[in-house]
């Protein structure tokens, strides 16, 4: 039951993070590449993204 839920955790944080990823300013290539790493390595991808990840141009302070 409990990795039920935390696949269905790290599902939805996946979703997340290729919206993210596709709403970026990122270049296309960048965004397939990004969004195919999240995809085929779904933990690994979403905290490499997280931490090294596009970042806003609104948002210095993320940087």
């Amino acid at each position: 039951m409990l990795s039920g839920i935390i696949g269905l955790i790290v599902l939805v944080l996946d979703i997340y993070a290729i919206v993210q990823v596709l709403g970026s300013a990122a270049t296309p290539v960048k965004k397939v590449l990004w969004s195919l790493f999240i995809v085929f390595a779904p933990v690994l991808g979403l905290l490499v993204w997280y931490l090294m990840g596009p970042r806003s141009a609104a948002n210095p302070a993320a940087i």
